[in-house]
């Protein structure tokens, strides 16, 4: 390198690209969980503004709608409210970490499934004490069937990794 400035410049170049590229593949688990975490979004917040808002006479509570049924949410999976968690994981919370984004491939999979069943239950004016029961069961046969599946997300073949086989 000290004898050809060219060749030093073209190493350290292909060097950042190679780092750069195996800090996009690393970065690929985040974009899944991301991606499973919003999933079912959408559908679930339209049907918290058209089923349970317009039932809520209260202006003032309708501002924490949204917030409240993310927590049941979260309470049906993982036991807990958003709020209860940062107040356990103050460390993680100060990095800006929530609950759904240590939770693995399997609980963001339930989480997306949960948020479609929630606005089914939402269109059909499922009482919040019924809905909570009803989604912790969902929530608990969901994961405990995917956990016992000998099918996990690192053995989907990507670009990045070879395939390590699916059992059928």
């Amino acid at each position: 390198m000290w004898i050809s400035p060219e060749f030093q410049l073209l190493l350290v170049t292909e060097f950042q690209r190679l780092k750069d590229e195996e800090h996009k593949r690393l970065e690929s688990e985040w974009d899944y969980k991301r991606f499973l975490s919003k999933a079912n979004y959408v559908v679930h917040t339209d049907s918290i503004q058209r089923y349970v808002i317009p039932k809520i006479t209260d202006e003032e509570k309708k501002k924490w709608v949204y917030a409240t049924e993310a927590d049941l949410l979260n309470i049906a999976l993982f036991g807990f409210t958003a709020a209860q968690w940062r107040h356990a994981n103050p460390q993680l919370h100060l990095k800006k970490l929530n609950i759904r984004d240590l939770a693995d491939a399997h609980e963001l999979l339930v989480l997306s499934n949960l948020e479609g069943l929630n606005a089914i239950l939402n269109q059909q004016g499922i009482e919040l004490y019924q809905k909570i029961d009803l989604l912790r069961k969902a929530a608990q046969q969901q994961l405990a069937a995917l956990r016992a599946s000998s099918y996990t997300i690192d053995k989907i073949k990507s670009p990045h990794k070879p395939n390590k086989g699916l059992k059928e």
